[in-house]
């Protein structure tokens, strides 16, 4: 799965002279938490978080007058708020190492870029809802959760076992076991096969479950 198969697109943008105040009620209208900034050409040049206008907005314990609070406000632009350290991914960049990137940079969503024009944007929404789809979820099924050796073959004789008892696998993946170097753990969703049945057929090839419930 890649990005491209994920982000939102079209992308909502703003220019950098945009008063915060107006690129806020887009926000909360639109419900976005943040805004890739684009120059005249097109070309990313920043990008503003909600948390980012939240900050500048008056306090309530302001002294200000509502009109001189707002045309103080109507001067700030979108520029003087935007981070211009912009950490960007493209369309055919594989998933799991846009997920990455948010983990290492701390950030919630990447605008998607491609030949120097924004093409969608990317957030931990949309990889949460692609983590539900690759696990299954909302799907019935008996979800169960391996600790199996490492070593080739082993999905082959999983899926092979699988078959044979009749049953289909909705879906599989893999995780790291920190305290058994010398296992893998796997969570997969099958339907139309015995839970008694697998849990002994798949003990019987040396994997080791965990734990087994219809989801």
């Amino acid at each position: 799965m890649f990005v491209g198969d994920v982000m939102s697109s079209p992308v909502v943008t703003v220019p950098p002279d945009m008063p915060f105040q107006e690129a806020l009620r887009l926000m909360q209208e639109r419900k976005f938490r943040r805004l890739p900034v684009v120059d005249a050409k097109g070309k990313l040049v920043g990008i503003v978080a909600e948390r980012d206008l939240l900050y500048a907005s008056p306090s309530p314990a302001t002294s200000l007058s509502v009109w001189e609070m707002n045309y103080m406000l109507s001067k700030i632009k979108i520029e003087r708020l935007m981070s211009r350290e912009i950490v960007t991914t493209t369309p055919d960049t594989v998933l799991e190492a846009a997920a990455h990137l948010m983990v290492v940079h701390r950030i919630g969503g990447l605008p998607v870029v491609e030949e120097g024009q924004v093409v969608g944007i990317i957030t931990e929404t949309d990889i949460f809802k692609a983590l539900v789809a690759m696990f299954g979820g909302g799907e019935s099924g008996l979800r169960l959760t391996l600790a199996v050796p490492k070593g080739k073959g082993v999905l082959a004789k999983i899926s092979q076992a699988v078959f044979e008892l009749g049953g289909e696998i909705v879906s599989i993946g893999s995780f790291p076991i920190e305290s058994e170097p010398l296992e893998d753990g796997l969570v997969m969703k099958v339907r139309d096969v015995s839970k008694e049945q697998l849990i002994n057929t798949l003990e019987a090839l040396g994997d080791h479950v965990k734990d087994a419930r219809e989801v």
